[in-house]
């Protein structure tokens, strides 16, 4: 386990905590049409911390060539139909460049700065001239008005219990993920980041916003910076 990261329930728990199994149980939410609306057709996306390949599955359905990349092998042991890579997204180097590169997962909001600077530089790295990233964030409520939950359609109950504060702009998030048959849990590390932190930790990658794809400005389209 990475320190300040902890997970609990049935089946494998990856270094960050996550639960491969509830991440199988997940179902697939608006990601695949936000992607799809972003992004040309047919793209080959290299997509970074894939997991179990939720996402994977419904981009490889319409048409999207998907090289998923994940940390973890038990999780990756569940993508089905893709190229396949275990490997910290930080110390990715293919030497092969993508149409679109995909940080999902909240993954720019890593606790270590440094690791964020390495993530966003492994995004750079690996884009085809013309090609895009595409970057979730966190809701602007991630970490306020707590306790709260959700109840998916789905069957299972989402909670996010606390996110107080650790150190330097750190914030120690709880989760609980409870489904009629089981309780996983997940304990994590989080830097929030406005607006102008985010902008500027993508300048910082030599990237910038062409433009924020949802009203909430959880996903985001980059591209190179100005030459």
């Amino acid at each position: 386990m990475r320190e300040g990261y902890e997970g609990t329930g049935p089946g494998a728990i990856t270094p960050d905590g996550c639960a491969v199994e509830f991440y199988s149980r997940l179902p697939v939410g608006d990601e695949p049409d936000v992607i799809s609306a972003a992004v040309p057709a047919g793209a080959h996306i290299l997509e970074l911390g894939s997991g179990v390949g939720r996402v994977t599955h419904a981009l490889l359905e319409r048409g999207f060539t998907v090289t998923a990349v994940d940390e973890s092998a038990d999780m990756l042991e569940r993508v089905r139909g893709a190229r396949t890579i275990c490997s910290p997204v930080e110390d990715l180097d293919l030497g092969e460049t993508f149409d679109v590169v995909m940080l999902a997962s909240f993954l720019v909001h890593n606790a270590d700065i440094e690791l964020r600077r390495r993530m966003l530089r492994a995004c750079a790295r690996h884009l085809v001239k013309g090609g895009c990233v595409l970057i979730q964030r966190e809701g602007e409520n991630y970490h306020s008005d707590l306790p709260r939950e959700r109840i998916d359609p789905s069957g299972f109950t989402v909670r996010i219990v606390s996110a107080g504060p650790v150190q330097n702009g750190v914030h120690s998030v709880r989760a609980e993920y409870e489904f009629p048959d089981a309780v996983w849990t997940q304990t994590f590390r989080s830097r929030p980041l406005t607006k102008h932190q985010f902008e500027e930790a993508l300048k910082e990658a030599g990237l910038r916003v062409d433009r924020y794809l949802t009203e909430d400005r959880i996903w985001v389209r980059a591209v190179p910076g100005e030459e």
